[in-house]
């Protein structure tokens, strides 16, 4: 992995291939570039330059004692594609980094040449399970525990993905031992738990950016996974209407983490779509 410092903190992140730019983004909880990623890398970069930066506070970059929300995530990534000249990159972001990729298009002077927000955060404020998920984020003690299940049990830490995939047995070794490895570094969750102390409210979610879809000026390929419990399916489709140039790609075997349930297809739609001038 390589670093490049971004307002003062060390940002990690893989690199590689020889082409026009794709910026993937990853999502929250326990995750990195590799671990949402790690499968799609290879292949995709024999078509495009791909980029696969930890978010601030996640992976192996840099965990500062700041407010994680989705305009700091923001802010961050548009500073990494600043200080690696990374012009006109197209963007994919999974889950909350779905939201920072729309956060990039619609605040930032990041010109985004294709937009993929894939089982994306931001599109309702609704919670998933109403005010019982807003009392929960007020007890991190709980996301402890559950991370320290995580890092004392690798058969423990495959059968808690079922919460984000629609059958774990398509999941490869490598996936869960990726989970596994990050679920073990000390600050594990820290920026997450942040993020969802900020992010939820007794009302509802924080950031939505359904109101401003219609400003969208790139071209959008929304993707979702047809058994998303997390987020449902019906905000994509809504979504995709809503924005002037986008489609919607419903993924009929996946759930919430389409870049690990079905890698194959997310390189053949990130291609198709990206590579379009």
């Amino acid at each position: 992995m390589a670093t490049v410092t971004v307002d003062g903190h060390d940002i990690r992140y893989v690199a590689a291939g020889d082409g026009p730019p794709l910026l993937l983004l990853h999502g929250g909880i326990i995750d990195a570039g590799p671990v949402s990623w790690g499968e799609v890398v290879d292949p995709l970069s024999e078509r495009f330059t791909v980029y696969a930066p930890d978010l601030l506070g996640y992976g192996d970059s840099d965990v500062p004692d700041v407010e994680y929300t989705i305009d700091r995530h923001v802010q961050t990534m548009a500073g990494f594609c600043n200080e690696l000249d990374v012009e006109e990159p197209s963007v994919c972001g999974l889950s909350l980094g779905g939201a920072v990729a729309l956060g990039l298009a619609l605040d930032t002077d990041v010109d985004v040449h294709r937009l993929v927000p894939t089982s994306c955060f931001g599109l309702g404020t609704e919670l998933p399970r109403g005010t019982l998920s807003w009392a929960l984020s007020r007890l991190p003690f709980l996301n402890r525990i559950a991370v320290a299940l995580f890092r004392r049990s690798r058969g423990f830490t495959k059968a808690s993905l079922g919460g984000i995939v629609h059958d774990t047995d398509v999941l490869s070794e490598e996936c869960v031992d990726a989970v596994w490895k990050y679920a073990r570094k000390p600050n594990a969750c820290v920026a997450f738990r942040n993020f969802r102390k900020h992010e939820m409210t007794r009302h509802g979610y924080v950031t939505n950016f359904t109101p401003r879809l219609d400003e969208l000026d790139v071209p959008t390929l929304f993707v979702h996974g047809r058994h998303d419990e997390i987020v449902p399916v019906e905000l994509a489709e809504q979504a995709a209407a809503l924005a002037p140039n986008a489609r919607l790609e419903v993924l009929e075997h996946c759930a919430h983490w389409p870049p690990r349930e079905d890698p194959d297809r997310m390189v053949e739609l990130l291609t198709d779509f990206c590579t379009t001038s």
